[in-house]
C-alpha cells in the first residue's frame, strides 16, 4: 500500500528490518520494503545519514565467511531480481492506474465543462423565467386593476337592476290597479245593462205596434244575429288569445328577471347582457302596453257586441211574443179589423233605423 511520505524513521526501520533478516540494506531493497514509495535520492541521503551511527552490519560481514559471504551474495542478487521485477509489475501497475486516473480526469474535466455549459444555460433560463415572472406579475396587476373596475362597474350596474326591479314592480301595482278599475267598469256596465233591460222590458208594449214590420226583417236579423254570434266567438276567441299572449309575456317577465339575478354573477359579461336584457324588457313593456290596449279595445267591442246581440235576442222574443198575441187575437174579427186600422195609422211615424 503506498504511504503518503517517508522520513528518515521510515527508512531506519527498513534498513534494521533489513539487516535482521540478513539482507544488505541497499537503495533499492529499502525502497522495497517501503513499498515502492519514497525517490532513491532522499533514501540514499537518509542511509547515509544512519551508517556512521550503525557500522555493526558492515563488521559483521567481514567476520563471514567467504561461503557464507558468497550465499548471501547470491541470494541478496535474488532478491534484488525478484524485488525488480516485483517494482516492475508494480510501476506498470502505477502506469496503468495512473493512466486510468488521467482519462477519469479528463472525463471528470469534460463533464465539469458539460456542467458549466449546462449552468450557464440554466441561469440564462432562469434570468428569462426571472423576465417573464415579471412580466406575469405586472399583467396580474393589471388584470387586479381591471378586475377592480369590473366589480365597481357591477356594482352601479347591480343598483340600476335594483332601481328597475322597483320600477318593475310600480308597473305591475299599476297593472293590478288598471285590471281592478277594469272589472269595476265591468260591473257598472252589468248594471248598466240590466237597467237598460228592464227599460225595454217597460217598452214592450210600444214595440207590439211594429210586429207587422219587425216580422218581415225577421230573417235579416237572424242573419245579422248568426253573424254577429260569429263575430262575438271569433273576438272572444282573440280576447283569449290576447290574454294568453299577456299572461306569456308576464311569464317572460318573471323569467327575464330571474335571468337578470343570476347575471349579476356575471362580472365579464354583465354589461353587455344588462343592455340586451333592459332591452329585451322595454320591447316587453311595450307589447305589453299593445296588449292592454288591445284588450281594452276587445272588451268595448265585446261590450258592444253583447249589447247588439241583447238587443236582438230581446227583439226576436218581441217579435216571437207579438206573433203569439196576434194568432190569440185572430180569433175575433172585430179585434182584427181594429188591430190593422191602428198598424196602419202608426206605419208612418213608427219608421226606425235597422239595427
Amino acid at each position: 500500500m503506498a504511504r503518503g511520505g517517508i522520513n528518515k524513521a521510515v527508512v531506519q526501520e527498513a534498513r534494521q528490518a533489513l539487516l535482521a533478516r540478513g539482507v544488505n540494506p541497499s537503495i533499492d531493497a529499502v525502497r522495497v520494503e517501503l513499498g515502492n514509495t519514497g525517490s532513491k535520492t532522499t533514501i540514499s541521503r537518509y542511509l547515509k545519514e544512519l551508517e556512521p551511527s550503525n557500522p555493526e552490519p558492515v563488521a559483521s560481514r567481514e567476520r563471514m565467511g567467504d561461503t557464507l559471504n558468497g550465499m548471501v551474495q547470491t541470494l541478496l542478487d535474488q532478491l534484488m531480481e525478484e524485488g525488480q521485477e516485483v517494482i516492475s509489475q508494480a510501476t506498470a501497475a502505477f502506469d496503468l492506474q495512473r493512466a486510468s486516473l488521467e482519462n477519469q480526469i479528463i472525463e471528470l474535466r469534460s463533464e465539469l465543462a458539460t456542467a458549466q455549459r449546462n449552468s450557464a444555460t440554466q441561469q440564462v433560463a432562469i434570468e428569462t423565467q426571472n423576465a417573464e415572472f415579471a412580466i406575469t406579475h405586472s399583467s396580474l396587476q393589471a388584470e387586479l386593476t381591471r378586475n377592480a373596475g369590473f366589480s365597481q362597474r357591477c356594482t352601479v350596474l347591480e343598483s340600476l337592476v335594483a332601481e328597475k326591479d322597483k320600477h318593475i314592480q310600480s308597473l305591475e301595482e299599476k297593472h293590478v290597479q288598471a285590471r281592478g278599475a277594469l272589472e269595476h267598469y265591468r260591473e257598472a256596465a252589468k248594471e248598466q245593462r240590466d237597467q237598460d233591460q228592464r227599460k225595454h222590458e217597460s217598452q214592450l208594449h210600444e214595440m207590439q205596434v211594429e210586429q207587422r214590420k219587425l216580422r218581415e226583417t225577421i230573417a235579416v236579423k237572424q242573419e245579422d244575429l248568426t253573424r254577429l254570434n260569429r263575430d262575438n266567438e271569433r273576438l272572444l276567441g282573440e280576447a283569449r288569445q290576447r290574454t294568453k299572449a299577456l299572461h306569456t309575456q308576464e311569464a317572460l317577465i318573471q323569467s327575464l328577471n330571474t335571468q337578470i339575478q343570476a347575471l349579476r354573477h356575471g362580472e365579464a359579461k354583465s354589461a353587455g347582457v344588462t343592455e340586451h336584457l333592459m332591452e329585451q324588457i322595454s320591447a316587453l313593456r311595450d307589447e305589453v302596453k299593445a296588449l292592454h290596449k288591445a284588450a281594452a279595445v276587445t272588451d268595448l267591442r265585446e261590450q258592444e257586441t253583447v249589447a247588439l246581440v241583447a238587443s236582438l235576442q230581446k227583439e226576436n222574443e218581441q217579435l216571437r211574443q207579438a206573433e203569439i198575441d196576434e194568432s190569440s187575437e185572430e180569433g175575433s174579427d172585430a179585434s182584427s179589423g181594429a188591430e190593422d186600422k191602428q198598424i196602419a195609422g202608426h206605419a208612418k211615424p213608427s219608421k226606425r233605423p235597422r239595427r
